[in-house]
């Protein structure tokens, strides 16, 4: 058989597993996860090579209403990214009903025309057998009210791999033949620092409120191997800036006597030595850029 090769991007509203079911493709993490709506910001591309094939996923911001000058960018960056690429996994999570948000997306993706979209329906262990046929006939009910007919519906589990084979045997049918577009075992395009950033932010993430998880961006100022130390006992030096909009969430960040922002780094580093494999001396730094999400130079300055 000849090899197959191509660009599959994995699109839905946000929180509907796209960057779980990306990890879990690839195989490992490449992307960050949180219960928080849009934590996603970048374009991750995990790449996934066989014998026979090699698919570029391609994990994308979920596609949502902007009230800010980033989720405009964010939005433009998905639209774009669905132009370039082979096929489209529309991701619909089994314990929700089909909402505005979804059809949204689906009615933009069906109107790009020549892209085969597979649904695919995430979260599926969660929810008992009939549950999740209700929710296989809500997609092709989709599919008839949009005039349309999808490649398939494809049910996933991510937590426990339920037909996660399935899924990626389905992708790789619509990919065209061509060659291996990145050597066999890399598994993501992602920068190194940029990874580390992401780590950083996805541990920042966790437990707090409100408008504060928008708030954050995480830059890497310098990172190399410590200088004198001998092979058999390395050390990476990070030195990251944590930036937030406002006074009071700089307080919530660092919490009382620094203790939430001990915590943050504690659960980063450990992430990010398994990245770099070797131990790691973090140091963070919290600080503020005022309304930094609607500033244009200020999105530029933190890489958006």
């Amino acid at each position: 058989m000849a090899f197959r090769s191509g660009f599959v991007s994995i699109v839905g509203r946000p929180n509907a597993g796209k960057s779980t079911l990306t990890n879990r493709l690839v195989g490992q993490k490449i992307a960050i996860t949180s219960s928080r709506p849009q934590t996603t910001r970048r374009l991750i591309r995990g790449i996934l090579t066989s014998e026979d094939a090699q698919l570029v996923l391609v994990d994308t911001p979920g596609l949502h209403r902007p009230r800010t000058l980033l989720g405009e960018r964010l939005n433009d960056q998905v639209r774009e990214t669905w132009t370039t690429v082979d096929a489209i996994g529309l991701c619909l999570p089994a314990d929700q009903l089909i909402g505005p948000g979804d059809r949204y997306i689906a009615k933009e993706i069906v109107a790009l025309g020549r892209i085969p979209i597979i649904v695919i329906i995430t979260k599926s262990d969660k929810v008992s057998r009939e549950a999740l046929a209700e929710r296989l006939l809500d997609a092709q009910l989709l599919a008839e009210q949009l005039g349309t007919q999808w490649a398939t519906i494809v049910p996933v589990s991510s937590n426990n791999g339920e037909n996660i084979e399935a899924l990626v045997a389905e992708f790789i049918d619509l990919m065209p033949e061509g060659p291996l577009l990145y050597l066999d075992g890399e598994v993501t395009d992602e920068p190194l620092e940029i990874a580390v950033a992401e780590l950083i932010r996805e541990a920042a993430l966790e437990g707090v409120v409100d408008e504060l998880p928008h708030s954050i961006a995480v830059t890497i100022e310098e990172m190399g191997l410590r200088p004198g130390r001998s092979a058999d006992r390395p050390l990476t030096d990070i030195h990251a800036n944590l930036f937030v909009e406002r006074d009071s969430q700089k307080s919530i960040i660092i919490g009382k006597g620094g203790s939430r922002l001990k915590a943050v780094g504690t659960k980063a580093r450990h992430n990010i030595e398994h990245l770099v494999g070797t131990p790691v001396y973090l140091d963070i730094r919290v600080k503020i850029a005022k309304d930094w999400q609607r500033d244009p130079k200020q999105l530029r300055r933190l890489g958006f």
